[in-house]
């Protein structure tokens, strides 16, 4: 009996078989950017011979799996798994608190759940722990720690840059040279940049990687002109393996530096050496750069980023959340609608976003967790701009009238019909996550209602946003006309 039992355990098909063949299904059904968004970073990890966890990378992946993919993972999972084996779901740091010696499994990428080859640009290629090198050495100057792969969080408005970012950084063939990372000011240009070079410099600590913002390119160059030292500039950053240049922006309308630019980037190319750049537009938007530099921009690989959708938002809080409270030795808690708060009130760029959890987190501290919504509109209030301070009731309803074919007196009046209804709340959810106003000045607003009224419609809304992708589209919409 007991080798009987044996053979049954080694001819059982393993955990990771059948994850594997359940993301090749849902990759189908959900598409290349959602499941890399929010399926990319999943590992199945074992807990017993009958039962195995997914292990979500964040508690905001997590959520979005209970929500919009946990039911079919479960019929998937039953269909392809004979041994029938119970799975669990837990956000990483849940499972790591709970159990942290329980071995790895599988970790699926998108390149791993294809039947067919992998293209040349794939998601998480890449190794997906870094390792700063044991000695830095002077190379490395200017690299900032914090801004790793790791620290970065890939959602459907980055995906691209992303997957190009760790392609490069461990020097796989097939990269396209010079790589030109585009985008609006704090979403993420010099986190990809510093974090492709730490890959690099762990994937080869052979191999000579050179990091200058164009500021500090264009100072270095104008003192070794001064210094009559150009021919040591030029050896420095000509005998790179990667160069990499943050903001290359900043030297149009320098003509001299350009030149200088120009000549490097076409020395290095023509060497077979790596060349990545940032920039606050794509390259043939950069009119006051010249020409043959904006050309041979453009004949690279040109990824543009665009601005965080409210989920990615919410995800970048939950990590750099996480980070602060290991810093702070506290539970990385917050209320869902304070978080909510932030990733809707701070959506022009990530920096402030976080810069806004940061003050949130050095006022409170441990007591993040207790921290309503009303008692975080009130601390952030100094640091909310100016033109949003400026939006009022009036202009949330007379917005949201005009997106559905309303009046504003349809807003206030008592008319109950759904087609009414659901905007006026609408407008509530909105007035109360980008006014100051309290619930029973908002109530007053919508023709004289109780705050408890105001209260119903949030609560409606927020509930409703969880399975109705019209809904939250037509929110987010709103949200980004009323803050210009």
């Amino acid at each position: 009996m007991a080798s009987g039992g044996l053979a049954d355990r080694t001819t059982a098909t393993p955990a990771g078989a059948v994850w594997t063949k359940t993301c090749l299904t849902l990759k189908r059904e959900l598409g290349d950017a959602t499941f890399g968004s929010w399926l990319g970073h999943a590992a199945l990890r074992e807990r017993s011979d009958n039962e195995v966890c997914l292990v979500a990378a964040t508690g905001v992946a997590r959520d979005w799996i209970r929500r919009h993919a946990w039911r079919r993972i479960g019929e998937l999972w039953a269909q392809n798994d004979p041994e029938g084996r119970a799975l669990d779901l837990k956000s990483r740091m849940e499972f790591d608190s709970a159990a942290p010696a329980e071995p790895l499994i599988a970790e699926v990428s998108l390149s791993k759940a294809q039947a067919s080859p992998a293209p040349v640009l794939t998601l998480h290629e890449a190794p997906a722990t870094f390792e700063a090198p044991a000695a830095r050495p002077v190379r490395t100057h200017g690299l900032q720690e914090r801004f790793t792969f790791d620290t970065f969080v890939p959602g459907p408005a980055n995906e691209f840059a992303f997957a190009v970012a760790r392609r490069v950084g461990c020097w796989a063939d097939g990269h396209f040279n010079p790589v030109v990372f585009h985008g609006p000011y704090g979403f993420g240009k010099t986190h990809l940049l510093n974090a492709l070079g730490w890959e690099a410099l762990r994937t080869a600590p052979d191999k000579k990687v050179v990091y200058l913002t164009a500021e500090r390119f264009t100072q270095t160059f104008v003192k070794a002109v001064q210094d009559r030292q150009t021919a040591a500039f030029k050896d420095e950053l000509r005998d790179a393996d990667l160069l990499l240049i943050d903001d290359v922006h900043f030297v149009a309308g320098k003509a001299s530096t350009q030149e200088e630019l120009f000549h490097t980037l076409i020395a290095l190319v023509q060497d077979g050496r790596r060349v990545v750049m940032t920039a606050d537009r794509p390259p043939h938007e950069l009119s006051d750069l010249e020409p043959r530099l904006r050309s041979h921009l453009q004949a690279g690989l040109v990824c543009g980023i665009e601005p965080a959708d409210r989920d990615l938002r919410q995800g970048i809080l939950e990590r750099k959340l996480d980070m602060l409270a290991r810093q702070g030795g506290f539970p990385p808690e917050v209320r869902p609608e304070v978080l909510q708060f932030l990733a809707d009130r701070f959506s022009d760029s990530v920096r402030e976003l976080e810069g806004a959890l940061n003050t949130l987190v050095a006022r409170i501290g441990p007591q993040l967790a207790q921290l309503t919504l009303d008692e975080a509109q009130s601390i952030l209030r100094p640091h909310l701009s100016a033109p949003e301070r400026k939006v009022t009731v009036d202009h949330i309803q007379k917005a949201v009238a005009e997106h559905y074919g309303l009046t504003q007196a349809d807003l206030l009046s008592e008319r109950r019909a759904r087609a009414v209804a659901r905007p006026r709340q609408a407008a509530m959810w909105i007035a109360k996550q980008i006014t100051t106003r309290s619930l029973p000045d908002i109530g007053r607003r919508f023709g004289g209602r109780d705050h408890t009224t105001v209260l119903h419609a949030v609560r409606r809304i927020e509930a409703l946003k969880v399975d109705d992708p019209v809904l939250t589209r037509d929110l987010d919409v709103l949200l980004r006309k009323l803050r210009g």
